[in-house]
C-alpha cells in the first residue's frame, strides 16, 4: 500500500498574525497577506496553513472561505508551543539601510532576542524605522521556522546604553582594535554583542565601552570585518559555544 503523506505538507505556507491564537478560532486574513496566500502561492479553500503568533506557538489552520480580496482561517490544532529564545540581544550601531536591514533578518534567523539599535559618533545614519525592522524579522521568521521574534529596542545613543546596562548581562564589546578571542570569553551568563558603525567607535566611546565593568573587548579574528559580517560571525559563534545550536 502506498504510503500516507505527511500532513500537513512541507510546503505548507507559515504566516505570522498579531491576534492571539487558539483551536477553534476563525480568523480573516486581508492585505499583503491574503495576497501572499492566494496570489502567491495559489491556495484554494481546504488548503492548510501554518500560523504563529508570537504568544503561544505555532498552530495548524485551513482555509475556510475565500473572498475577492480576503480569506478566513479555521484554527484546527496547535503543532507547538511558542519557543524559548536563547538570551542573546545584539547591541547594533546603525549603518547604510540595506545593510542594517540584513543584519536585524539575520539576527532573527539566528535566534537572538532581543535586537537594540545603537546611534553612536561616526553613524552614516541617525534614524531607524522600527515597523520596517520589524517586517524583515517576521518575514524571516516565518521562512526559517521561528514561533518567537526578537523585541526590538528603541533607538538609543551609545553613552545611555552604557549608563543603563543591566548588571547581570555581559557585553561582549566587539573591537577591530583587539580583544580576548570571542569563543574563550563566552560565559553562561545572559549575553549581549556590541558591533560598531562602518567608520568604528571613536578614542572616547572605545575608551568608555572598555572601562564599563559588564565590557569584555573580544576579537572575531585576525581580519577587519565589516559590520554586517561581524554581527553575523559573532551571533553564530555565541550561539555555538552557548545557544541552541547543540539541541
Amino acid at each position: 500500500m502506498p504510503a500516507t503523506p505527511a500532513w500537513p505538507p512541507k510546503s505548507t505556507p507559515r504566516l505570522f498574525v498579531e491576534q492571539p491564537l487558539a483551536v477553534g478560532a476563525t480568523l480573516n486574513i486581508a492585505g499583503n497577506s491574503a495576497h501572499y496566500l492566494t496570489g502567491v502561492m495559489r491556495l484554494k479553500e481546504g488548503a492548510p496553513v501554518k500560523l504563529f503568533d508570537d504568544i503561544s506557538g505555532e498552530y495548524l489552520a485551513t482555509i475556510a472561505h475565500l473572498g475577492k480580496r480576503d480569506l478566513d482561517l479555521t484554527v484546527d490544532a496547535k503543532l507547538r508551543d511558542r519557543e524559548l529564545s536563547p538570551d542573546l540581544w545584539i547591541c547594533q550601531a546603525l549603518v547604510k539601510k540595506d545593510r542594517f536591514d540584513w543584519i536585524a533578518e539575520k539576527a532573527c534567523e539566528l535566534g537572538i532576542s532581543r535586537f537594540v539599535p545603537v546611534l553612536t559618533a561616526r553613524c552614516v545614519v541617525d534614524k531607524v524605522k522600527d515597523d520596517r525592522l520589524r517586517t524583515h524579522m517576521i518575514e524571516a521568521a516565518e521562512q526559517c521556522e521561528r514561533t518567537a521574534l526578537p523585541q526590538i529596542a528603541t533607538l538609543t545613543r551609545i553613552e545611555a546604553l552604557l549608563q543603563k546596562w543591566p548588571a547581570e548581562r555581559t557585553l561582549y564589546f566587539c573591537d577591530e582594535r583587539g580583544g580576548e578571542p570571542f569563543l574563550d570569553a563566552i560565559t553562561a551568563e545572559p549575553g549581549a554583542v556590541l558591533i560598531g558603525p562602518e567608520g568604528g567607535f571613536t578614542d572616547s566611546e572605545n575608551a568608555a565601552i572598555r572601562a564599563h565593568p559588564n565590557a569584555r573587548p573580544v576579537s572575531l579574528g585576525p581580519r577587519i570585518l565589516r559590520a554586517d559580517t561581524a554581527a553575523v560571525t559573532a551571533i553564530s559563534v555565541w550561539m555555538a559555544k552557548n545557544g541552541d545550536w547543540s539541541a
